[in-house]
């Protein structure tokens, strides 16, 4: 069943990468502007289209994942969106990955995969009780609130960008907890416990949340400051959200030293993706938006 989880959460991650990267493409080839105009151009692009299959399949795939892998091990491995993001994007707008690009996609990859082998994440439910949900969710989105308050306007650009970085990424793992239990329900008692389970609507509103704290993180400064909070916070807070609510086990003890140095290799990786490669950061902005968006409607950064 693990391997089953694996294997969804990482096509998962590639889908809504190549979706992200079909829709870049198409809003290349669409003259600038927004609203209804915007829309309907890109509707008559087939790429456009391609963009939006890859993120639903992706919402599909994470939605399998949960059921049949622990949180702790589903949503680090979405981290992959980012270079596949890049990697993807590359030869569909016609430019080269620099050396210094593929050396950090290797680190982000031999990061994730010593944090993931070193933790070994084991045992996963697919319901929580309400005695776990509501200290989970107090903390959740207390957390979210006090960031957002933290990091009102006048707050230089940097800290800003990491606070609103730091509350999306709590706000991604919690869409992630409520997706699991409410598609445990659908896959235990069928569609119609799944529409009266609270999680299923949950989800829907912590995503659309989170979406919008996204977005306010992207504008409020440098990727720089925003993508490592996003990216190492959504795997935190997921880890920490599937031990407390589902029982999830992950290795502690010695093991806990080559976990931080994976850790350690994914934020180095992230860090130069977001400055060493030509037009990243808006390629790593719209995968980390198109996880999100994702979440919202069925899914993070995916993050």
């Amino acid at each position: 069943m693990i391997v089953l989880a694996a294997c969804f959460a990482v096509v998962g991650a590639a889908s809504n990468a190549a979706g992200t990267a079909f829709q870049r493409k198409a809003a290349s080839t669409v003259a600038q502007g927004g609203g209804i105009r915007l829309l309907l151009a890109l509707v008559r692009r087939p790429a456009w289209l391609a963009g939006i299959a890859g993120v639903m399949g992706a919402a599909l795939f994470q939605a399998l994942a949960l059921i049949n892998g622990p949180m702790a091990l589903v949503q680090p491995l979405f981290i992959l969106e980012l270079p596949c993001a890049l990697l993807i994007a590359a030869p569909l707008m016609h430019r080269r990955m620099p050396r210094p690009g593929w050396w950090a996609v290797g680190g982000v990859v031999a990061g994730l995969a010593l944090v993931l082998a070193s933790a070994a994440p084991s045992g996963s439910e697919n319901q929580a009780s309400m005695v776990r949900w509501v200290p989970a969710l107090a903390v959740c989105l207390g957390a979210m609130a006090a960031a957002i308050a933290v990091a009102r306007p006048g707050r230089p650009a940097l800290f800003r960008a990491a606070v609103l970085a730091a509350a999306a990424a709590i706000g991604n793992a919690l869409t992630a907890a409520l997706l699991k239990s409410a598609t445990g329900t659908l896959a235990d008692t069928g569609f119609a416990a799944f529409l009266r389970s609270w999680q299923t609507y949950g989800f829907a509103l912590v995503g659309v949340g989170a979406l919008l704290l996204l977005e306010n993180a992207l504008q409020a400064g440098p990727l720089a400051a925003s993508q490592p909070a996003l990216t190492i916070g959504d795997a935190t807070v997921s880890l920490v959200l599937g031990v407390a609510l589902f029982g999830e086990e992950v290795r502690t003890g010695w093991w806990v030293v080559p976990e931080l140095l994976g850790a350690g290799l994914i934020l180095w990786g992230v860090l130069r993706l977001t400055r060493v490669v030509p037009q990243a950061q808006q390629t790593l902005a719209g995968a980390s938006a198109g996880a999100a968006a994702g979440a919202g409607s069925g899914k993070r950064p995916g993050r």
